[in-house]
């Protein structure tokens, strides 16, 4: 037992550590009126669903107000629910039904960026005097006239936009329409620390933190130096190393403000999104001690274009002896599905690929209809709403083919998702037979089958909060051990599509297995993009 172990051995941990976390973008997820769009009646209605998986919790994407140029990441107050969700009090109805069915709530908060619609930048871009002349930020332009530097937007073309009432530039990392708050000023972290308690008090769980190490820009805005490309980026700004526009130290501060408040609060929490290259270091720096986030993601899993054994196995190694805690997904809103993305063209590497998931250490996020194991959409030109998507088109939905409307039956005008045909992203026809109602009624389905791994997590303390050591095994298997106290549990994964074999010692029992895996004579067969998820005895695994 290693001394991590023996020290919180008979404490509980938090709900968050080693929860299972289903992400819900209420856009797309349930239309309770009829207008296309999905909106928090529509979450209220589905909780019961949600529920049923098994998972601990539920994150909502942003419902706040905005004008929707980046659907909601675009905050034109923190304060309010858009009217195209409903009402503060639908939100309030559906935290409630949420925590009576068990489920703990986080919301989204973006910090980095409002909209140019919010009531801030207004004030502060209408001159350089007025009380909020720094609550954004504003340069000058060059001798020249151009702008104050090289930074590029994440969505393309320069980081700058000139304002003709102030006579200067201003930062957006993002859309021109997504201007950035000066954390530089003590008066911005009050403010959005404030909305912090707003909702906090109203009694969420926790929030997920939007592009959170881009809160800080370099005081001086130095150029950003060129990245090292071995063959020319799909995107301008991947042709540059964002030393001085992200993930500055000073982030790291205001995160121990941030860490401060949610403490004095019982059982709150936060998961960051961390978006950086190399993206594992960033991530293990923005969790470390007690001072920083809870836990966090990056785009480590999110960007694979590969599942290979290696992949899932250098998330295991990052974190080994690491004290912070880390969180992993698949899919979201931002990502082609992985399905798609991952090549996994039938259901068995489906569910293999999402056990190996559900047995990584951390907590893990699903998104909405990865249950269901969806492919990313089709999506025509014509119908694609998402910026990114339009701007980077390369024939392909980008991140629309992960958004549109989940299907809950197979029949209806939209599926289930609303009665009208009109959503606001069409519906793609492949999605019907692996409509909610479907798979329901197919006991071999994705779903069926994450509802019985999850259940294995929940049961397991091993899985859910043990240690875990990768395992030599043949090419092509990913193995690791998961181990808790006196459990230790071996995870075998083959990701190549070849039959293999793994020899384990002593006593075993399969937790949950591919139908065609088979433990004999202390051997693990393996059929290909099969997998086996093995309780042993002590010290009984040989790699």
């Amino acid at each position: 037992m290693s001394t991590g172990q023996r020290d919180n051995a008979s404490k509980t941990p938090p709900w968050w550590r080693g929860a299972v976390i289903y992400q819900i973008y209420p856009r797309s997820f349930r239309d309770s009126n009829g207008d296309g769009v999905g909106d928090l009646k529509g979450v209220l209605e589905k909780l019961d669903y949600v529920a049923s998986l098994g998972v601990d919790g539920v994150w909502l994407s942003p419902f706040f107000a905005s004008p929707m140029k980046d659907f909601g990441y675009d905050v034109s107050d923190y304060r309010k629910v858009d009217p195209l969700f409903g009402t503060l009090a639908d939100f309030d109805a559906a935290l409630a039904r949420a925590h009576d069915l068990g489920l703990k709530v986080i919301i989204d908060q973006v910090w980095s960026h409002t909209s140019d619609r919010h009531p801030w930048f207004l004030e502060s871009s209408g001159s350089r005097e007025n009380p909020k002349a720094d609550w954004y930020v504003w340069a000058d332009a060059q001798n020249d006239g151009t702008a104050p530097n090289n930074w590029l937007a994440v969505f393309g073309g320069p980081s700058w936009t000139w304002s003709p009432r102030r006579r200067q530039y201003y930062l957006h990392n993002f859309l021109i329409e997504q201007p950035d708050l000066n954390f530089w000023n003590s008066e911005v972290q009050e403010a959005v620390l404030d909305a912090a308690r707003f909702w906090l008090d109203r009694g969420v769980d926790g929030f997920r933190l939007d592009v959170i190490n881009f809160l800080f820009h370099d005081w001086e805005l130095r150029d950003n130096p060129q990245a090292d490309l071995k063959r020319p980026a799909p995107m301008p700004t991947l042709f540059q190393k964002h030393v001085h526009d992200r993930s500055r130290p000073q982030a790291l501060e205001f995160l121990a403000r941030l860490r401060a408040l949610m403490d004095s609060y019982e059982s709150r929490m936060t998961v960051g999104e961390v978006v950086d290259d190399p993206p594992l270091p960033r991530q293990l720096e923005y969790t470390a001690g007690d001072q920083r986030l809870h836990t966090a993601y990056s785009f480590y899993l999110l960007a694979a274009k590969a599942a290979t054994p290696d992949l899932f196995a250098r998330s295991l190694t990052s974190w080994s002896g690491a004290r912070g805690w880390p969180s992993w997904s698949l899919g979201n809103h931002d990502v082609e599905r992985f399905p798609s993305r991952l090549a996994a063209t039938s259901a068995d590497e489906i569910k293999t690929l999402l056990a190996a998931l559900l047995c990584l250490r951390g907590s893990i996020f699903l998104y909405q209809g990865d249950e269901l194991g969806l492919p990313q959409a089709s999506v025509p030109f014509e119908a694609l709403k998402d910026p990114f998507a339009i701007a980077g088109y390369t024939g392909e939905a980008g991140r629309d083919g992960a958004r549109t409307p989940i299907p809950w039956t197979p029949d209806g005008p939209s599926a289930g998702f609303s009665a009208t045909a009109a959503s606001w992203l069409p519906l793609d026809p492949a999605h019907r037979p692996l409509a909610v109602a479907q798979q329901e009624a197919a006991p071999d389905s994705v779903l069926h089958f994450v509802r019985a791994m999850i259940a294995v997590r929940a049961a397991s303390p091993a899985l859910r909060r043990g240690e875990a050591r990768v395992l030599e095994a043949p090419a092509g298997v990913l193995a690791f051990e998961r181990s808790w106290l006196g459990e230790r549990v071996l995870c075998l994964f083959e990701l190549s599509g070849q039959a293999a074999k793994f020899p384990v010692e002593g006593s075993a029992e399969v937790l949950l297995k591919s139908p065609a895996a088979q433990l004999s004579d202390g051997v693990v067969n393996l059929p290909p993009f099969g997998f086996a998820i093995v309780s042993v005895t002590a010290n009984a695994v040989d790699g």
